[in-house]
């Protein structure tokens, strides 16, 4: 019997991932992606404990990411020229992975994306680049797609996987409006400045109207990223041009305490975008056709959580699709959706939840004025004794399983 076909609209972070986990419970997945191939865009992210608690399941993968853990969460800020540490918490490795199992891992997103594309492929899954998807025609038993190219095929069901500007999303439910938050986010790459050195930490840096997150990627470089409020911005993470970025790193930002002025005054590679709202969706999927990870729940970057969420989304999906379908047959519509609905059931309102907690988190970070920046840097304070914060960000890293069900 051949083996159910599933269109991967999207080799991003999600995709490749999916598509591992499907070919090796005797799916045949493949990948479409737009671009003509890996990008080189994006600044990079951290993979949280409950992200790597997923990864940790494609065997010999953690072992290869390419990135680096940092040994404390540090909250300074920097206010009419004086420096205060608001808290610092230790989440090295050990104790990350006593309390969680996994580390706290800081990547960039080229590098790691090209790992998650090198093991899809080792596993025998084909990536077809420069193919942009742009008509799905559904019927009974299968979906028909149509890309920009001209090519077609067809598969058992399809799964969006393409990101924060998803055709996938539009095809299914229309063009929406996104709406500009007055944020905007300037980031770079940098070495690791002076006064980072030693014991590499995440670092959360307050100012007036501004907010850094740091982290480290490898031993001797950080990422980082400043949100602002200012006029709108393009949303599409290009690189600045080289005067663009002279001026970024000559600017007031250069001043900034506790490292910050040192890694912009030193960045590379240097992007600006827009951050950007977009309507909840009060559904996921349409017959044969699902989203996933940000092409269903697009989040702000503020809780760190937006490729961690991909990849509980990923957990679920196959875990019910075990469930519902355990000899891997072809797919009826019915079967297809009490997988969908339990799917769309279990992560639609959570991660709900954790787009708006993102949403909430940066305005919280990036206040005006000097009243409000000490009235937030009080509440960051205070927040180290806040039982049932604590009890939430402990639940949420040691998701989405404790037993592997999948």
């Amino acid at each position: 019997m051949a083996k159910p076909r599933v269109i991967i609209v999207g080799a991003g972070i999600a995709g490749p991932v999916l598509a591992v986990f499907l070919k090796t419970r005797g799916y045949d997945p493949v990948i479409y992606e737009r671009l003509p191939g890996p990008g080189e865009g994006g600044l990079g992210f951290t993979l949280q404990p409950n992200g790597i608690r997923v990864l940790s399941l494609i065997p010999e993968l953690l072992e290869q990411i390419p990135g680096h853990s940092p040994e404390r969460m540090i909250h300074c800020s920097c206010l009419g020229g004086v420096e205060d540490i608001l808290v610092d918490n230790d989440i090295s490795p050990a104790t990350m992975r006593e309390r969680f199992g996994f580390p706290v891992i800081g990547v960039r997103r080229p590098e790691f994306q090209q790992l998650l594309i090198d093991t899809a492929e080792k596993h025998g899954i084909e990536i077809k680049w420069g193919h942009q998807a742009m008509e799905f025609e559904q019927s009974e038993d299968a979906v028909d797609v149509t890309f920009a190219n001209g090519t077609k095929d067809t598969a058992s069901f399809v799964v969006g996987c393409d990101g924060l500007h998803s055709n996938t999303r539009i095809a299914l439910f229309g063009k929406e409006k996104a709406e500009f938050t007055g944020m905007v986010r300037v980031g770079g790459v940098s070495p690791t400045p002076p006064a980072l050195q030693g014991t590499l930490a995440l670092v959360n840096n307050y100012g007036d109207g501004r907010h850094m997150i740091a982290y480290p990627v490898a031993e001797d470089r950080y990422s980082w990223a400043v949100t602002t409020r200012g006029p709108e911005a393009k949303e599409d993470w290009r690189t600045q041009n080289a005067e663009q970025q002279n001026k970024i790193r000559k600017g007031p930002l250069s001043a900034w305490g506790f490292g910050a002025g040192d890694l912009v005054k030193t960045g590379q590679k240097i992007v600006k975008y827009g951050l950007y709202d977009r309507p909840e969706l009060e559904s996921w999927f349409k017959g044969r056709i699902v989203l996933l990870g940000d092409a269903a729940h697009p989040t702000s970057p503020h809780l760190a959580q937006g490729a961690n969420q991909a990849f509980e989304d990923i957990y679920h999906f196959v875990r019910l699709l075990g469930k519902h379908n355990p000899s891997v047959d072809q797919l009826s519509t019915e079967l297809l959706l009490r997988v969908f609905t339990d799917y769309e059931d279990l992560r639609l309102l959570r991660t709900s939840e954790l787009v708006r907690g993102a949403r909430r988190q940066g305005e919280i970070r990036v206040v005006e004025g000097v009243d409000a920046c000490r009235a937030r840097d009080e509440a960051i304070r205070a927040g180290l004794n806040d039982d049932a914060a604590r009890r939430a960000h402990d639940e949420l890293l040691s998701g989405p399983f404790t037993v592997n069900e999948m």
